[in-house]
C-alpha cells in the first residue's frame, strides 16, 4: 500500500498488469481462457517467500525462515504490540526460529511445546498471517471489477506445504504465513477470504500420499488436503486443484481421482494438470492422461480405455498402439 515504485503503490501497478492482460487477451476470455488465476506471492502462491529453493538457501524438509524483517514489516510489527499494550513484543521477530533446514525440534520457537504456544507466540503468529491475508485480499480485491463481465473465473491458489504437518506447531506451514497447527485451522479465515471475494481457491498436492513421502519429514499430504477441503466446505468457497510435482502415473491420478470426488460434498470444481511437455505425450504416459480426462470428466469415476478407441470418443489415443509404424495421412484437395 506504499508508493514505493516510483510514486505509485503496488497494487496500483499490478493492477495496470491485470488490465493489459484483459485488453489484450479480450477476445479469448471466457471461451479459450475460463480461468484467471491471480498471482499473490512466490508462485503464483498466496503465501511469504519463506523456503528459497532455487538459490540452494532452502532444502526440502526445513522448516523455512520468518520474512519479517524490513522496516516496514518491523514498523507494522512494533505497532501491533503497542495496541496490545505489551511494547517489548515489538522489538522484532522470534529470535528463537532457527534456520531455513532446520527441524521444528532444533528451534526453541517450533518445538512440540515451544514459543509458538505462548502466549507471546500466539500474538507474533496472529500478527504474521494477518499480514498475508490482507495482502491477498487487497489483490483480490482489485482483479474482479477489473475482470467483470469477461466470463472467465477468478482463483487465487494457495501452497501445499505438507512437511512436519504431523507435528504439533506445522512450523513449515507458520513460516509461510499460514497460523494452522494442532490447536487451529489456519486455513478457514484464507478459505473465507476467498468466498467473501468470490475467488476459487486452488490448492496443490493433490497426487501426494502420506506412504509415499520420506518418514523423518512429517509429512500428511492427505490430511492437509482433507482440511483444506473441509476448510473451503465450510466457508462456502469452491475448490480447486493440481498436482505439485510432474507425475504421469497410475498411482496419482488415482489420488486425484478420490480426491475430486464429491460424494461428500467437497468435490473440485476444476483441475489443474502439471504439466504439458514432451515426456507427457510418450505412449503409456498420454494413454495414462487420456484415461484420467475421461475418469475427471465423468465424475471422478475411474475409467479403464480401451488399446484403441473403438467408440469414436472425443479423446484420441488410437496413435498409440501404432505408434511405430508410419502414421497415414490424409490430405485435402481443394477443388
Amino acid at each position: 500500500m506504499l508508493p514505493v515504485l516510483r510514486g505509485r503503490t503496488p497494487i496500483q501497478v499490478y493492477s495496470d498488469f491485470m488490465r493489459s492482460f484483459r485488453d489484450r487477451f479480450r477476445d479469448y476470455l471466457g471461451r479459450v481462457i475460463v480461468e484467471i488465476q491471480v498471482g499473490m506471492g512466490p508462485c503464483g502462491e498466496l503465501r511469504y517467500p519463506s523456503y528459497p529453493e532455487n538459490n540452494g538457501t532452502w532444502r526440502f524438509p526445513g522448516i523455512g525462515e520468518f520474512q519479517c524483517y524490513d522496516k516496514y514489516m518491523k514498523a507494522s510489527l512494533q505497532a501491533a504490540a503497542v495496541s496490545v499494550g505489551r511494547e517489548e513484543w515489538g522489538k522484532g521477530g522470534p529470535h528463537d526460529a532457527g534456520h531455513y533446514n532446520q527441524f521444528p525440534d532444533d528451534t526453541g520457537f517450533f518445538r512440540r511445546e515451544g514459543t509458538w504456544n505462548t502466549d507471546y507466540g500466539r500474538f507474533f503468529l496472529e500478527w504474521y498471517s494477518s499480514k498475508l491475508l490482507e495482502h491477498g485480499d487487497r489483490v483480490l480485491a482489485a482483479a474482479p471489477a477489473i475482470f467483470h463481465g469477461t466470463g472467465a473465473k477468478l482463483s487465487g491458489k494457495v501452497a501445499g506445504i505438507h512437511w512436519h504437518y504431523r507435528t504439533r506447531s506445522h512450523a513449515a506451514e507458520l513460516t509461510a504465513g499460514y497460523y494452522n497447527t494442532r490447536h487451529r485451522d489456519g486455513y478457514l479465515p484464507v478459505a473465507k477470504m476467498m468466498a467473501m471475494r468470490g475467488v476459487i481457491l486452488n490448492f496443490t498436492c493433490m497426487e501426494m500420499k502420506d506412504e509415499q513421502q520420506p518418514g523423518h519429514a512429517g509429512c500428511s499430504p492427505e490430511l492437509l488436503v482433507r482440511q483444506v477441503k473441509q476448510a473451503t466446505a465450510a466457508a462456502g468457497a469452491e475448490l480447486a486443484g493440481e498436482n505439485a510435482l510432474e507425475r504421469y502415473d497410475e498411482s496419482a491420478y488415482s489420488q486425484v481421482l478420490a480426491t475430486s470426488r464429491g460424494g461428500d460434498g467437497m468435490g473440485l470444481t476444476a483441475f489443474t494438470y502439471l504439466r504439458m511437455n514432451k515426456k507427457l505425450f510418450e505412449g503409456e504416459n498420454w494413454r495414462q492422461l487420456v484415461a484420467f480426462v475421461k475418469s475427471m470428466s465423468e465424475g471422478g469415476r475411474r475409467v479403464v480405455l480401451p488399446k484403441s478407441d473403438t467408440a469414436r470418443s472425443d479423446l484420441y489415443v488410437g496413435f498409440i498402439a501404432g505408434a511405430n509404424r508410419k502414421p497415414k495421412v490424409d490430405a485435402a484437395v481443394p477443388r
